[in-house]
């Protein structure tokens, strides 16, 4: 159905480059014609439910995750009702990636530094937001807002052209795109399914590395370890403490970004099989000669998340200069005593992982302490030409669903690039889903449609051009 959606026959020029051409029959308005800011106020603390944008959601914020901020404090925040479009409008500067429009569905209350909106006379407040979240996801909106980290204000675009076709086709095209974002998301929740399977394979196949070795029928002793109470004989289980030298972290305060310059890592960059620096940020040189008095990362250290996502270990193997942030510990290790592609091996295995999310503390803020992390026990091969062995078998073993996980990722990848595309070709008015969203009233809901796939895989097929 939507390989078969046609452009409309006639268009007109909005003025916007990433706008463009729009339906010649649709409505060209200011955003102040759409939209109207939000000052409702939380004066009396006439409410209490505390709203916070997630990833492109508005969603209630959990009262144990409220520390640090006294009741009073809420008198300044705005409410919002169901309906009402909230814009983050900081730090467009520094913040080219994140989601910053979201739709409120609850009744509360949210910081009154961000943007709240609500729709005129003539404009539905789900198209609204799909018009604003497409201005946000085309990167439009770090055209607009001004200071030196470009915040942005109503002011700043309440002049710009808003297109508006007539109440029903708003709801024609919310419909459909609510039908297209079910179908997607159904095709990523099998993919996600699948990947689910195969990571619970490598993780089966580590475990057994760990506590068995890697020779066939080796004898194994008892430890009294409560996370490896076995292990082959010849081993011994070791604190993390033992095998390093240091575990330094990186500054405790956000710098100033730039557009280009060093790399500043940040957990979010650290992935078990891979390092994931396309939104990595940059510092100066000055703030990088700063920060190295504290740590410098280098050849053969392993670094460790300890906050945000905790417990994710890689060996650092980057050919360039580069800093972390203080949600990534520096590992400097005892080379004479463990390999660092070994104890990278160890502390991303599940019982290591699972000891260092025990060890994690805060609510709001997660963190794996310095010195919490150093208690994490792991089993140790005495042997270098051993440890070496062990880390060469389980890569060779885990690497048919390692390639077969970052294919489907990538499919999924995909998956929510077309969605983004998708809605803006059709918020935009560059395709006509009228006809199609007419034949919608025979389809099933998308949630209530059955996965018609096969979970099954081999690992070996895995990377052959149609997984599902």
């Amino acid at each position: 159905m939507i390989a078969d959606l046609k452009p409309y026959p006639e268009y007109k020029e909005s003025g916007l480059t990433w706008l463009g051409q729009v339906p010649r029959h649709w409505d060209m308005r200011p955003a102040f014609g759409a939209f109207v800011p939000n000052h409702e106020r939380n004066h009396g603390m006439k409410e209490k439910t505390v709203l916070s944008l997630s990833y492109g959601r508005i969603v209630i914020k959990p009262v144990e995750k409220l520390h640090g901020l006294v009741p009073e404090s809420f008198e300044t925040y705005q409410i919002v009702n169901p309906g009402d479009i909230v814009l983050r409008t900081t730090d467009l500067q520094n913040d080219h990636t994140s989601l910053r429009v979201g739709m409120v569905r609850d009744r509360g209350i949210i910081t009154s530094a961000y943007l709240a909106l609500r729709t005129n006379t003539g404009v539905s407040s789900d198209f609204g937001f799909q018009f604003l979240n497409v201005w946000d996801t085309s990167k439009a909106i770090y055209g607009y807002g001004s200071g030196l980290r470009q915040n942005l204000d109503f002011s700043h675009f309440k002049r710009m052209p808003v297109a508006v076709p007539s109440p029903p086709e708003q709801a024609t095209i919310v419909r459909f795109l609510d039908w297209a974002n079910g179908r997607i998301d159904q095709a990523i929740r099998a993919k996600r399914k699948i990947i689910a399977l195969l990571n619970e394979q490598k993780q089966a196949i580590i475990h057994r590395a760990f506590t068995h070795g890697v020779i066939s029928k080796v004898n194994v002793s008892d430890t009294g370890n409560y996370w490896f109470p076995s292990i082959p004989e010849g081993w011994k289980v070791v604190s993390v403490r033992r095998v390093i030298l240091h575990a330094i972290d990186g500054p405790h305060f956000s710098p100033n970004y730039v557009e280009t310059g060093v790399p500043f890592i940040s957990a979010r960059n650290i992935k078990v099989d891979r390092w994931s620096l396309s939104d990595a940020k940059f510092i100066t040189e000055k703030d990088y000669r700063e920060f190295s008095k504290r740590v410098v990362p280098q050849l053969g250290d392993v670094l460790y998340t300890k906050g945000g996502t905790t417990g994710v270990a890689r060996v650092v193997d980057l050919q360039f200069p580069f800093q972390v942030w203080v949600h990534v510990a520096v590992l400097k290790i005892r080379k004479n005593m463990i390999l660092p592609e070994y104890l990278a091996l160890a502390l991303n295995s599940p019982r290591c992982y699972e000891q260092a999310q025990l060890f994690t503390r805060g609510a709001t803020n997660q963190d794996l302490g310095l010195n919490r992390m150093k208690n994490i026990t792991l089993p140790l091969p005495v042997s270098l030409d051993e440890q070496q062995d062990l880390v060469n078998n389980v890569n060779e073993e885990i690497q048919p669903f390692t390639k077969a996980m970052r294919r489907i990722e990538k499919e999924i990848s995909l998956l929510h690039e077309y969605r983004t595309r998708l809605i803006a070709d059709v918020v935009t008015g560059k395709l006509d889903v009228r006809e199609a969203a007419a034949k919608l009233s025979g389809e099933a809901p998308p949630d209530t449609v059955e996965d018609d796939i096969d979970l099954t895989i081999d690992p070996e097929t895995a990377n052959e051009e149609a997984v599902v």
